[in-house]
């Protein structure tokens, strides 16, 4: 394989388990997150493993103009992306009007504004070409409204319904979007969230197990994906059927 992914969010967690699995298929790599030590660190350890050409790119794509200086300095190097992974994002706990008000914000920046930033700037590219694949990281969150992680789940329904339907519009054009739709990963995202001792991080899955799905979702074209077949039977055939207020607690508790 030579195809050139860009990975957002490619610093730790899934988006450095999807670098690594993108690099066992031999294909190079724009990776991109605010620590470029990090970032680093995973070149060194994948140029050494694969012998493949990775760039490193630090940007903070939830600052404004953030997407597009990375789309600039992408084109600049004179790189063509065969596929796109958003995976940069974060989540947060507690309710709402305790939150930072600037926090809440910046995860809709950086979750939804910047994702859409690169689909369009990178998808228009792509659809030129008449090729290309398109990873978007949303989440199970995204199926449902969440008390006490309102702003986060709320993101992630936009990203779940965003990536079904830019799929519809890019599919004939040769470019296939697929959402990656996790339960809980074990991973620092947690610890950010503020929710490493929750019952939903306590049973949650490696990152690896889950890039290593997201990647074969990816390839094959799959509009979408639930990494645990148990959870995907929950969330499209028995939620749906419950009351939202029961739904709801069912979920407040999860997160406690």
């Amino acid at each position: 394989m030579n195809k050139l992914a860009l990975i957002t969010g490619a610093s730790s967690g899934i988006g450095a388990e999807l670098a690594r699995a993108h690099a066992a298929q031999g294909g190079g790599l724009i990776m991109t997150a605010r620590r470029s030590s990090a970032l680093e660190a995973l070149r060194d350890e994948l140029v050494a493993a694969h012998d493949i050409p990775v760039h490193v790119i630090a940007q903070d794509l939830g600052a404004a103009g953030g997407a597009d200086a990375l789309y600039d300095a992408v084109a600049k190097l004179g790189l063509k992306p065969d596929y796109l992974i958003n995976n940069a994002g974060f989540g947060g706990h507690g309710a709402h009007i305790a939150r930072d008000l600037a926090t809440e914000q910046a995860m809709i920046d950086l979750n939804v504004k910047a994702l859409v930033t690169l689909c369009h700037r990178f998808g228009a590219d792509m659809a030129a070409r008449g090729a290309g694949k398109i990873l978007n990281v949303g989440s199970t969150a995204g199926y449902m409204p969440g008390p006490t992680q309102a702003v986060y789940f709320a993101t992630k329904a936009f990203v779940n319904s965003f990536s079904q339907a830019l799929d519809f519009e890019l599919r004939p054009k040769g470019v296939t979007v697929s959402l990656l739709a996790p339960g809980a990963v074990k991973t620092e995202f947690m610890d950010v969230a503020g929710m490493a001792d929750s019952r939903m991080a306590k049973g949650g899955k490696s990152a690896k197990s889950v890039a290593e799905f997201g990647y074969r979702l990816m390839q094959k074209g799959k509009p979408v994906g639930v990494n645990e077949p148990g959870l995907s039977f929950l969330l499209n055939w028995v939620m749906p059927l419950m009351p939202r207020r029961m739904a709801m607690r069912m979920v407040q508790k999860m997160m406690a």
